[in-house]
């Protein structure tokens, strides 16, 4: 099932995936957050494209910053996603779609697993 998401793209969307064994996948994407509230969550895809502490430090383009800020999802709101949903069904959580120089994937995916308790892995890395 397409959703949709917050991003400076035409009709950008995520998806939630169900099976009949009760499985659930949420594959989440090229979005500054998510407006929705999902329950019996069992796998998670979530971009976890940077870090406010990490934008804050880079010497770039303010429009470059401003586009970050406004259509991907930072570490900051990634825990805040998990803290509004509900994630006790939840097996693992791949981050996925992190900025090669805005991120850091050993203490995302750290502080990720503090705040949910399941095996997290980083995608691409």
């Amino acid at each position: 099932m397409p959703f949709k998401t917050v991003h400076d793209a035409a009709e950008p969307v995520g998806f939630l995936i169900a099976n009949s064994k009760g499985e659930k996948l949420l594959f989440l994407t090229d979005t500054a957050y998510c407006e929705y509230k999902f329950k019996g969550l069992t796998q998670i895809m979530i971009e976890c494209n940077f870090s406010n502490d990490i934008l804050n430090e880079q010497d770039m383009p303010i429009g470059q910053k401003q586009r970050l800020l406004n259509s991907h999802m930072s570490l900051e709101r990634v825990l805040d996603f998990f803290e509004d949903n509900d994630t006790s069904k939840l097996e693992e959580v791949h981050l996925i779609h992190l900025s090669d120089g805005n991120s850091d994937e050993k203490l995302f995916k750290r502080k990720v697993q503090e705040v949910i308790g399941v095996p997290v892995y980083v995608c691409g890395a």
